[in-house]
């Protein structure tokens, strides 16, 4: 067998099982099995698989028809044109989070030395990029995982970042005031799935990834509250605070922020004009005017 042959096998079991990326995913499949380039098929043809690629293949294959995530499987996942080693400990980076990404880089750049947190980082793909994007950036990412933690850190190594422009430290988001130091930018995905949603996830998800990433409570907005009204971390005055929400919680969740006398409290949309990233900022100089930087 040569790789388009087991290329075109795999993507008819993946369109067999419903899977709506089969091309994609078969691409990629093949050319982890065979160890060539998921991007560049020519030549395919070929290329004779060995007894122990065409092994390899077949055990891919059988996770994902498991239901387990293709990211999972390849243990990487590319982000704001970056990649990620992921891990069942973290969540998969989604590309809805990269709006939340680009924010947050590009109230950064306007930053002469930016202190950012990264809150709840999971992989650390916000914050690793936001880093390689914004070099003279000081970033601190925090979870309460220690689990996230390791792949985060891993992660920092393979793209070359390492104390003091990036930092890994445990923290929990609930807690206030456990994140020491003063922050230019707080940027965050928190967990917002909530209990009714949780009951309904997708097997894929479910079954795989962290729950402790993903639940936010009854309504899915507890961290959010925390944040809003005694956040673990401390806004510089005119500092910036960017979240990822649900498609259905911008209204409430910006709302919390208000009730707890944040300024410059708003919603950006995604392209399909849906309210995803909450933003807000702290008072300058004890003013209650917002911040130009998110505005």
């Amino acid at each position: 067998m040569n790789a388009w042959d087991c290329f075109r096998q795999m993507r008819d079991q993946l369109t067999a099982m419903g899977v709506e990326e089969s091309d994609l995913e078969a691409r990629e499949l093949t050319a982890r099995a065979a160890g060539l380039d998921a991007r560049d098929t020519f030549g395919w043809n070929r290329r004779p698989l060995s007894a122990e690629e065409e092994q390899a293949a077949e055990q891919l294959l059988a996770r994902r028809r498991q239901g387990e995530p293709l990211a999972y499987v390849l243990g990487e996942w590319d982000f704001y044109g970056n990649r990620f080693r992921v891990t069942p400990g973290v969540l998969i980076p989604r590309g809805d989070t990269e709006w939340l990404c680009d924010a947050a880089v590009q109230a950064a750049r306007r930053i002469p030395a930016p202190r950012v947190l990264d809150l709840c980082c999971g992989s650390g793909c916000i914050g690793i990029s936001l880093a390689l994007a914004v070099p003279r950036a000081q970033v601190i990412a925090a979870d309460c995982s220690e689990a996230a933690l390791a792949v985060t850190r891993g992660n920092a190594a393979l793209h070359g970042l390492d104390a003091p422009r990036f930092q890994a430290v445990q923290a929990d988001a609930l807690v206030p005031d456990s994140i020491d130091g003063d922050f230019d930018l707080v940027v965050t995905n928190p967990p917002y799935i909530t209990a009714q949603e949780m009951r309904e996830l997708d097997h894929s998800v479910d079954a795989y990834e962290p729950h402790l990433a993903l639940f936010g409570g009854e309504d899915g907005l507890d961290f959010y509250r925390a944040m809003a009204q005694r956040p673990a971390f401390r806004l510089k005055p005119g500092g910036c605070f960017f979240a990822e929400c649900g498609w259905k919680q911008g209204e409430q969740a910006a709302a919390l922020f208000r009730a707890a006398g944040w300024t410059g409290v708003h919603l950006q949309c995604d392209l399909a004009g849906v309210p995803r990233i909450v933003c807000a900022a702290a008072p300058k100089n004890g003013e209650n005017t917002p911040s130009t930087l998110i505005l």
